[in-house]
């Protein structure tokens, strides 16, 4: 394959269209039953537990089971709820869950019932920005159903989320310009090409790991699940939410990380390409052995989402969003930038890949090392004008400021007033004093 493959998309007959979006649909819904169920075995073990492994083999029909469940409970929909956006908010979330799908390559051409087609639904120049505007649309998902729910809890759920999906969508967005500048294309099929024989997260490791970062941070996945945060929020967004609506929402959490896992091992991985040693051998990347590469690959990031949930905290929500808007976006920003000029100098002057990646790996080190001094600089006159304003607090302490006595915080000095010092002082004085009565029994 040496490039992307327009002239076979479009040409297909209905029934071969019809037959891959009905595989395709299948696929994400067996993928969404099966991480289910490996994320509470793996978290399971983890936690020195055995999980599932009652409901079939192993446990593999818990998760389905648990779908019946869901779908066949009662639904309960209180009554101060916006009916119309209440009911169409989970719709939208699983339904641009699913149709992201539609230009994620899965293989190379095959036959068909004899027609030879890709396996890959469509393909067209801009693939990867219509993923990333498919994303956009199911942020709304997300938000109307915060906002419908006429309750306080789902409202603020649905405000972090949109704030911290928009936030991060910044980084992941960043992300793909080094691997368009590299491809030349921004088509899923011709970025995969492109990575023969070397795959961009070795040559573009920044962006992966910024990609790898802001993946979890969009599908709203620990250690970044503010949205749906227990303990803030009772169950945040979806929280007015039961049976089958909320079991469109559990979908979507589920097919969203393996769509962005599927983009991450489309853009940074080879896409269906088989790994080393695995590639010397000529039918690796031939037939329909590259789906078996895919799922491995899409599965490996998976276990990621899964080892993080099981093993990080939860992280504060302004240090969430400072790590997306003063780390991942400017470390993006100068990446590129590097990037850019390493690719004009290869164009125009003689340098070999080597030299173009020792020359990228010093900007790197050099811009991190002026960022981190300029964010020490930072900290420090913060910890100044901190310090200046607690040393100003201690000077005018006043204990009886609200009508009662303080005691001082340590580092303060109580400071009272003239009026309170001599109010005080006959208080004293009065009390010293014996009363009238008791100078008449001493006398």
């Amino acid at each position: 394959m040496t490039g992307s493959q327009f002239g076979l998309f479009g040409v297909d007959p209905w029934w071969l269209v019809l037959l891959k979006v009905v595989v395709i649909f299948a696929m994400l819904v067996l993928l969404t039953l099966f991480t289910i169920w490996w994320e509470r075995r793996v978290v399971s073990r983890m936690q020195h537990r055995i999980g599932p492994n009652r409901v079939g083999p192993f446990g593999l029909l818990q998760s389905l089971m648990d779908g019946f469940k869901l779908a066949l409970k009662e639904e309960i929909i209180p009554k101060d709820v916006h009916l119309a956006v209440y009911w169409i908010a989970p719709i939208i979330s699983a339904t641009c869950a699913f149709i992201a799908f539609a230009v994620i390559p899965f293989g190379p051409t095959v036959s068909i019932f004899g027609v030879q087609t890709p396996l890959q639904l469509t393909d067209f120049p801009v693939s990867v920005l219509y993923v990333l505007a498919i994303a956009s649309i199911g942020i709304y998902g997300v938000v109307l159903a915060g906002w419908s729910s006429g309750s306080t809890y789902p409202l603020l759920g649905g405000l972090r989320s949109s704030a911290q999906m928009i936030s991060y969508e910044i980084a992941m967005g960043l992300s793909f310009v080094a691997v368009f500048l590299y491809a030349g294309s921004m088509s899923t099929s011709a970025i995969v090409a492109a990575q023969q024989p070397i795959w961009y997260a070795v040559i573009l490791l920044p962006s992966f790991l910024i990609y790898a970062t802001a993946m979890v941070g969009e599908t709203n996945r620990a250690p970044f699940d503010l949205p749906e945060a227990e303990g803030e929020l009772v169950g945040g967004f979806h929280t007015e939410y039961s049976s089958l609506k909320f079991a469109l929402f559990f979908l979507a959490e589920y097919i969203n990380m393996v769509t962005v896992s599927a983009l991450a091992t489309t853009l940074f991985l080879g896409g269906w390409i088989a790994p080393w040693p695995l590639s010397l051998w000529e039918g690796a990347n031939q037939g329909w052995w590259p789906i078996l590469w895919w799922l491995i690959k899409v599965q490996i990031f998976i276990f990621v989402f899964i080892w993080l949930r099981g093993t990080l905290p939860r992280l504060r929500y302004d240090q969430f969003m400072r790590f997306g808007w003063k780390v991942l976006i400017p470390v993006s920003i100068g990446w590129i930038l590097v990037v850019a000029v390493a690719r004009v100098f290869r164009d125009q002057v003689t340098l070999d890949n080597s030299r173009l990646l020792i020359g990228g790996a010093a900007a790197i080190v050099l811009l991190l090392g002026v960022s981190w001094l300029v964010q020490w600089r930072i900290d420090r006159k913060a910890e100044a004008r901190q310090r200046q304003e607690a040393e100003r607090a201690a000077a005018t302490f006043d204990p009886m400021a609200g009508g009662f006595p303080v005691p001082p915080m340590p580092g303060q000095q109580a400071a009272l007033g003239s009026r309170r010092a001599s109010s005080g002082s006959t208080i004293v004085q009065e009390r010293t004093d014996p009363p009238p009565a008791q100078e008449a029994i001493d006398g």
